[in-house]
């Protein structure tokens, strides 16, 4: 492939002169979930996917980094509805504890029970595999009011 996209560049077309392939334009589906990550200052982050309403919390990379190996991680329930900025659970490590806040309002659909087991999850991979729940957002306007990336970062570089 990489060899057919380089004799491509040697022609002398210019790129206006090429056309698309006819099957690449239906290569996309009409309707793209957009997630958007945002974070709190208190070190969590929430990734909201805009076609399912549903948001899921977990701690910054930076917050595993500093509390060490985590030891055990305390989850709420199930059906629980949560409010922004309220405590919703626990992280502990060897080295501290550190409540959990929601960055969001919302009911908990789902928690991450792999933690239960293996809390070293939310060090290894606090986003992907060790994210703490999933919530439907009932103040989705919320989202709003977190920070951006950059952001955050600058809330911990100073």
């Amino acid at each position: 492939m990489f060899s057919a996209i380089r004799q491509v560049a040697r022609t002398s077309l210019p790129l206006r002169a090429t056309r698309p392939c006819a099957s690449s334009v239906h290569r996309f589906p009409a309707h793209r979930t957009i997630v958007t990550k945002k974070y709190t200052a208190d070190h969590e982050s929430v990734a909201f996917d805009d076609q399912t309403g549903l948001g899921t919390i977990a701690i910054t990379d930076y917050a595993q980094q500093s509390l060490g190996d985590v030891v055990f991680v305390d989850l709420p329930s199930v059906g629980l509805k949560i409010y922004k900025g309220e405590t919703i659970g626990a992280v502990e490590s060897v080295k501290a504890a550190s409540d959990i806040y929601a960055p969001v309002s919302g009911e908990v659909v789902e928690v991450n029970t792999r933690l239960d087991d293996e809390p070293g999850l939310v060090n290894r991979s606090p986003d992907d595999q060790g994210w703490l729940c999933k919530i439907k957002l009932t103040e989705p306007k919320e989202i709003d009011d977190l920070l951006t990336l950059e952001a955050y970062a600058k809330t911990y570089e100073s």
